[in-house]
């Protein structure tokens, strides 16, 4: 559950907050002094019912208290060192994607800006290139620099707000839209749109607040209850990749966020995916409860890893699977996902595993070469010009969050949503369907995709 403090809290209470948000140390890294950061309220505790969620930074002052100061150490991560000589057996790397796959927790793009500052060496030598070349045997230090600061600005985007009362709103979210600022989308977000249709002011963030600092990276679809990145989300309970389109709710009172992200902690919110597949399952349902932690091959990327769970490299996941449609003769599939867990990407990273990448994710293997091998054998000739112009048109994987169902934070009552999925996702089904179509399982919202 979110903590909140104000101006008039005890040094205590800050202490015992930021103990709460202990991390284990990365092994080859050192730390150095930067000055800590608090989230507060100045007014009071609790939130107007009709002003979203909100969350200010306060400056601690100077304290002397220094586990405050080396908790603050570790969410921001700045100043942190690694001084370590390639192994040999790693042949060529670019400089960035080897210290990213030596330090967990720090987005690439961070260490990309370390590199473009010149805190990293190689043999002693300062290099600002961030593809340069290291081999086996190279010396290198790094220090990770400081996160910048992000103000989330109001913005007058379009929005499909599919309900709204004075403690919520569900919003049916586009395709190619990331929902809260981060290095490398600091405007045109989901939180840029909200802040605009509530009338809200700029909201702030210090650096020591953006997120976990890999997630400028990719979007957990998982609830949000944790104290990083809160300024720059207001309201934000949980969150779909840029590419997913669908539906997602947005708290406007700290009990709601409370409250919804007590719900997707429990697992007892509703949700239903529907996705377009690369190929068809092997059985045409199933339940997948396999770990998923970080590729260490490739930061941008989520993988399946089964086994038993190692601490710091995977996290419990599970999904539920079931074929509604074989399309194109068993080329692809209209699967639909009920979600257990909400891991980062995890229905991507689960549908790689059982051999069905998402049309249309080229992080996950779902490339249009692939698609086209699937497809080619088993549609008509006279088809193939116009699956070569189907596939070209993928601009991201076929995933849309159709339903969406939790209990009220206020009334108590149960509400449902659904939506069918935007022109781009119906225009691919459509087409597929033309090449052949056998239905496998019911589907409940079946009329939002019906032909």
């Amino acid at each position: 559950m979110q903590q909140f403090l104000s101006l008039g809290d005890s040094l205590a209470e800050l202490k015992l907050l930021m103990e709460s948000f202990h991390t284990q140390p990365t092994k080859g890294l050192q730390s150095s002094p930067s000055l800590p950061f608090f989230p507060g309220n100045p007014r009071k505790r609790g939130f107007p019912s009709k002003v979203l969620l909100r969350i200010f930074t306060v400056h601690s002052g100077s304290t002397g208290n220094s586990n405050g100061e080396n908790q603050s150490q570790r969410i921001n991560n700045a100043g942190m060192r690694l001084e370590e000589t390639v192994e040999a057996k790693l042949g060529k790397l670019r400089l960035d994607s080897w210290i990213s796959s030596r330090i967990s927790g720090i987005s690439r793009a961070r260490i990309q800006s370390s590199i473009k500052s010149r805190l990293v060496s190689v043999n002693g030598r300062v290099v600002d290139k961030v593809s340069h070349n290291v081999k086996a045997g190279d010396k290198v230090s790094c220090t990770i620099s400081e996160l910048q600061p992000l103000r989330a600005e109001p913005e007058d985007i379009p929005l499909e707000i599919v309900y709204e009362d004075e403690h919520l709103l569900v919003v049916n979210k586009p395709p190619h839209m990331v929902v809260h600022p981060a290095p490398g989308n600091p405007s045109g977000t989901l939180v840029n749109g909200i802040l605009h249709h509530c009338s809200l002011p700029t909201v702030a963030t210090s650096s020591l607040e953006v997120l976990s600092d890999m997630e400028d990276i990719s979007d957990d679809e998982g609830s949000h209850s944790t104290l990083c990145g809160a300024s720059v989300r207001p309201g934000i309970v949980h969150r779909l990749d840029k590419g997913t389109s669908g539906l997602l709710v947005v708290a406007k009172d700290e009990h709601a966020h409370a409250h919804l992200s007590e719900q997707f902690q429990q697992h007892t919110i509703q949700r239903i995916y529907i996705s377009l597949t690369s190929g068809v399952p092997s059985a045409s349902m199933g339940r997948i409860d396999i770990p998923i932690g970080r590729d260490v091959n490739n930061r941008i990327r989520m993988t399946a890893i089964p086994g038993p769970i190692k601490q710091g490299q995977a996290r419990h996941a599970a999904s539920r699977y079931k074929v509604i449609e074989i399309l194109a003769g068993g080329g692809s599939a209209l699967v639909e996902w009920r979600l257990e867990t909400g891991r980062t990407h995890q229905i991507r990273a689960h549908a790689k595993y059982i051999g069905i990448p998402l049309l249309g994710d080229e992080v996950y293997g779902g490339t249009k070469s692939l698609a086209l091998s699937r497809l080619r054998p088993r549609i008509p000739p006279s088809c193939l010009s116009q699956l070569s112009l189907l596939l070209s048109g993928l601009e991201r994987p076929c995933l849309h969050a159709l339903a969406l169902g939790f209990t009220h934070p206020h009334t108590g009552e149960e509400i449902h949503f659904s939506r069918p999925p935007p022109p781009d996702f119906a225009g691919i089904l459509s087409q597929l369907r033309e090449m052949g179509m056998e239905k496998v399982f019911p589907l409940k919202y079946y009329s939002l995709i019906k032909h």
